[in-house]
């Protein structure tokens, strides 16, 4: 129990430090520390993520952050594809599933690693054609169109199959998406994000427990180590420089991964 409630504790440092991406490292933790295969630890970690990031939703909500309607479309879209994620993680033989998770993991730290670095001069002098889905400014929302609401379906799509796969919340999908595909503020990218995360978490965690594949006796002390991390990991984050926590983040996401490669091979 101990042992659980510090690794959520972790995970939840984690995603206060370094946003929402942070908390693709719940299922290693649980796998490293508590044993669990790939299959029994992600429905745990997508709960954990999921509570967490209801509260920075509430937040972004509350202070008018959150692009609601985007968030409603991309959450739809992934809530469709989750579960099919789920089905096809309980059918997928531990290996495989280990190793597309490390895949992925080091695909992250290599993409946060980039963005932590200052940009080029080349990138700068670069202009690039707008985003399919702009903010309008007087209006305070985003003016739709048909290639604008394909690029956020696809992008739900992508963050709810591989939430229900690997068990993860979808924010290192949905962020370098939202920054893609429109112009919102930082604040309002990670307030939407942490929206979707949300909403595509609770019918994954749901459908998971229908199925019987939620292991509660894990799944309530591990969230609520998470939930206290997030409290603890807020108060130094305003302390910590952006750069070096990513950095940071980058170098024990690899060293993770490879540990995962490792155990799967060996395995």
């Amino acid at each position: 129990m101990i042992v659980v409630l510090l690794l959520g504790l972790t995970v939840g440092v984690i995603l206060a430090l370094t946003g929402a991406g942070g908390g693709i490292l719940a299922v290693p933790l649980l796998v490293f520390g508590v044993g669990m295969s790939m299959a029994d630890a992600g429905p745990i970690g997508l709960l954990a993520v999921g509570l967490a990031a209801t509260l920075g939703a509430v937040m972004g909500l509350k202070n008018g952050t959150v692009r609601y309607k985007a968030a409603l479309l991309i959450a739809g879209a992934g809530i469709v594809c989750s579960p099919l994620g789920l089905w096809l993680a309980q059918r997928t033989p531990n290996r495989p599933l280990t190793i597309m998770f490390a895949l992925v993991l080091m695909y992250v730290a290599f993409r946060v690693f980039q963005r932590s670095l200052p940009p080029s001069k080349s990138k700068i002098a670069v202009t690039s054609k707008p985003p399919p889905c702009l903010l309008d400014v007087n209006r305070g929302k985003l003016n739709w169109t048909a290639p604008c609401a394909w690029a956020l379906t696809f992008s739900g799509i992508v963050a709810g199959g591989l939430s229900g796969l690997l068990g993860v919340g979808g924010g290192f999908v949905m962020v370098p998406a939202l920054q893609r595909y429109t112009n919102l503020t930082a604040q309002s990218v990670l307030s939407t994000s942490l929206a979707v995360i949300a909403l595509v978490s609770i019918s994954g965690v749901a459908a998971s427990s229908a199925a019987g594949h939620l292991q509660w006796t894990v799944a309530i002390p591990f969230s609520i180590g998470a939930l206290v991390g997030m409290v603890c990991g807020r108060l130094i984050a305003t302390r910590l420089e952006g750069p070096h926590l990513q950095k940071g983040f980058a170098a024990v996401s690899m060293v993770v991964a490879l540990a995962l490669l490792v155990k799967a091979v060996g395995s």
